[in-house]
């Protein structure tokens, strides 16, 4: 089994003495959110949430990305919550980078260690806690269930991205690779969470263009991304965050494996406001 890394932010303040400019960027398409900008005074904090905080990549925007949420949760030892989420329409997926954590499912314990991956459905009875000696830090991306009738929401389920083997892109010869925690064809499912890996050279061979929104966050590695005509330098550690229709490539330049975290709204119609005209007439 491959011994994985995971970058996670520690907080903390720069010197006095270091440059005051920084790879952070926001434009009309994208944003870079570099991992030296994740520091103490950019955290915060949550109700019915304790010995914890967090970092936010990503929340609703009007006019950029809307369908989710992307936090960094730092909980240290004998902190948690057992009332996590204020929202019984939202649905979850925890990615654990560091440390231990309990997570609670209908009464049911689950123990992740790095590499954990937990879907959990809206509307479910859950809690987490660090029983552990050391700080916890995960990865919880949110999004409002989008219901289709006639179709039930997806089962929870925990696993580790170890268990799971990667699938290889056509035409690749596995220089790109994709961990998928959930069949894509199963419409059960309206978001995405993956993990992205590309070995050294390997690269995306066009700029992708859809409908789908992205939170991006390293894990390991680096390269240079193709992001709306700019081209920017990314490492473990640093969140992208995408609109809808940015073009977006990438250049894995080594000299090892470079690999993200992907969030992506799917399987789903684009809401229309036409509706609301004919229910007018």
């Amino acid at each position: 089994m491959t011994t994985r890394s995971y970058y996670a932010p520690k907080g903390g303040l720069p010197p006095q003495t270091q440059m005051t400019a920084d790879r952070a960027v926001f434009t009309e398409a994208y944003a870079v959110i570099p991992k030296g900008v994740m520091r103490d005074i950019v955290t915060s904090f949550l109700p019915f949430w304790d010995k914890t905080r967090l970092w936010v990549l990503a929340r609703p925007l009007s006019g950029f990305a809307e369908t989710f949420s992307q936090y960094i949760m730092e909980v240290q030892p004998g902190g948690g919550s057992d009332k996590p989420e204020p929202d019984t329409g939202a649905e979850a997926v925890l990615f654990l980078v560091e440390g231990e954590l309990t997570l609670t499912l209908s009464g049911e314990k689950h123990r992740m260690h790095p590499g954990g991956y937990a879907f959990i459905p809206p509307g479910s009875d859950w809690q987490v806690r660090n029983e552990g000696n050391e700080a916890a830090r995960f990865h919880w991306i949110r999004k409002a269930y989008e219901y289709v009738e006639g179709i039930d929401p997806p089962e929870a389920f925990v696993t580790n991205e170890q268990d799971i083997e990667p699938t290889a892109m056509p035409d690749t010869n596995g220089a790109w690779a994709t961990t998928r925690f959930v069949d894509p064809q199963d419409l059960r499912h309206d978001m995405h969470v993956t993990i992205v890996t590309f070995q050294p050279g390997g690269v995306i061979p066009f700029d992708e263009t859809h409908i789908m929104e992205h939170g991006l966050y390293v894990l390991e590695g680096k390269a240079v991304y193709h992001l709306n005509q700019d081209w920017v330098e990314v490492e473990a550690g640093d969140f992208m965050w995408l609109r809808a229709f940015c073009p977006q490539a990438c250049y894995a330049g080594g000299p090892g494996p470079f690999r993200y975290l992907l969030y992506k709204d799917v399987n789903r119609h684009p809401k229309l406001n036409a509706s609301a005209a004919y229910r007018g007439r």
